[in-house]
């Protein structure tokens, strides 16, 4: 694994990084009441008694949320802490009308795990998971609807979340965005959050300092809240580290601090100084009891879990003998490892493979398509591989079929029968062809007998030219040598 520094005229410095991500529960209703968690209803439309703060009201432990912790850390492969406790965070928002969060804090449902990253060298890292936590979702604070006031939506506010605190193991933006593409691909394979960070139901916060290379001590570090991009997270990383840089060798410290990122600009701006566990004084919450689970419940979940990435991508790699790299993009998504095993069932699924990746990965993105919207089916690609392995048609043709299976949802056996584009396995047929090309080219072949041997290509091309491109070139290449001894 290559090694990420940031070098100076003065020093050579290192990144320590940590994240952490705030995850919405894939659920029906919120964490603590009824209300529904449905996106992009009109504002305030989906709101209980519970979510704005209403006195009296008692929150209701939402049994699938904790469901979907427990199957989350089990894909992260963390232990499930049998005993957790629900508290009160303590600070006062507009977007929080309660004056505190309920969290869990000393004792969370999942404690420490570890996601395996893969990077672009090919090595490959190990990221400490610290914990998760469940809690409840803010209000949206809407900003720009009118100059002289802030609106507050509390359709959001109380839709379970699950923080995810990694260790501080990031050495460069590359490992942070490798990390944040791998939970979003486990999480959407399990179902326990969308992933849509343009939603903002996936949002980062990256906790960032600097050491001189070699240093083994922490230094102080600031948070960047709320980034809502991989890219964007990978920028932040890299031009907060070099603030920091830039103040420590003017001589300055760096304050811990709260930042944003404007992705316009691409640096962070202040916002507050960086709070501490004890300024929000935790204590347990009154109305909730701990929570109890039992060996019994663990093992349900666990039984009930899907084949994740790294499995899915060893068994690529074993029973079709993709490349790591084919693999890796072929089960970024669930469905789109479920496109390539539907496609590749009775196939050849490197062939298969190389169609997806090429030629229909180009149509869709020239397209602006999604692989659900793809007028070409799984069943399609492994249809034409088969043509093309059985010598029916030739790569060239295969070519042609694609653009116009692409167009009319065809099969390409149908295709290739209504339009007559079998490939001309004939031998007495391609040597008649052979025998008129050469007929005609009588110089070319003396010239290819002294010695001018790229000239084989020239009659190749000729004689599927003759045949307009159905004549089997193998077969052309194998009677050429013979003619032209």
């Amino acid at each position: 694994m290559s090694e990420y520094t940031i070098k100076t005229d003065k020093n050579e410095w290192e990144i320590v990084c940590g994240l952490e991500i705030h995850c919405q529960i894939i659920s029906k209703s919120k964490i603590f009441s009824a209300a529904s968690t449905q996106f992009g209803d009109d504002a305030n439309e989906n709101v209980s008694f519970i979510d704005v703060g209403m006195p009296g009201m008692l929150p209701v432990l939402n049994e699938h949320c904790v469901y979907q912790a427990v199957k989350t850390g089990l894909g992260l492969n963390a232990k499930i802490n049998k005993y957790s406790v629900f508290s009160r965070k303590n600070y006062f928002y507009a977007d929080q009308p309660n004056g505190y969060q309920i969290t869990q804090y000393e004792y969370p449902i999942v404690g420490k795990g570890f996601v395996k990253i893969d990077l672009s060298d090919g090595s490959s890292k190990e990221i400490g998971i610290t914990r998760i936590h469940i809690e409840q979702d803010a209000a949206k604070s809407i900003h720009d609807l009118n100059p002289k006031k802030s609106y507050i939506d509390f359709n959001r506010a109380g839709v379970g979340l699950m923080e995810i605190v990694t260790e501080p193991d990031f050495r460069s933006p590359e490992e942070a965005g490798a990390f944040l593409k791998k939970l979003r691909s486990i999480v959407r394979y399990l179902k326990t959050c969308d992933g849509n960070m343009d939603e903002g139901s996936m949002r980062c916060d990256a906790s960032i300092s600097v050491r001189l290379k070699g240093e083994k001590t922490l230094r102080e570090r600031a948070e960047i809240k709320n980034v809502n991009s991989v890219k964007f997270v990978m920028q932040a990383i890299e031009n907060e580290a070099k603030r920091q840089i830039e103040i420590y060798e003017q001589g300055g410290t760096v304050e811990q601090q709260t930042r944003h990122f404007d992705p316009q600009t691409g640096t962070t701006k202040f916002m507050r100084k960086k709070e501490y566990a004890n300024d929000y004084r935790y204590f347990p919450e009154p109305d909730l009891p701990p929570l109890y689970l039992t060996d019994e419940y663990i093992e349900k979940v666990k039984s009930e879990m899907v084949e994740l990435p790294d499995a899915k991508k060893e068994r690529f790699i074993k029973d079709y003998g993709l490349t790591t790299y084919d693999a890796d993009v072929l089960t970024e998504s669930v469905e789109m490892a479920d496109f390539f095993e539907q496609a590749a069932k009775g196939h050849d699924g490197k062939k298969v493979a190389n169609w997806i990746l090429g030629d229909l990965f180009a149509n869709l993105n020239a397209n602006k398509l999604t692989l659900d919207k793809s007028p070409v089916a799984p069943q399609m690609i492994g249809d034409l591989v088969d043509l093309i392995s059985k010598d029916v048609i030739s790569g060239k043709i295969a070519k042609d079929v694609f653009a116009i299976m692409w167009q009319t949802k065809q099969m390409p056996s149908q295709i290739v029968e209504e339009k007559g584009l079998k490939q001309v396995s004939d031998s007495g047929a391609i040597e008649s062809m052979i025998d008129s090309v050469l007929a005609a080219n009588p110089e070319n072949i003396a010239a290819y007998k002294a010695g001018k041997t790229n000239l084989f290509g020239f009659f190749v091309g000729q004689v599927m030219k003759q045949s307009k491109g159905a004549a089997n070139p193998q077969m052309v290449g194998e009677i050429l040598k013979k003619k032209l001894g």
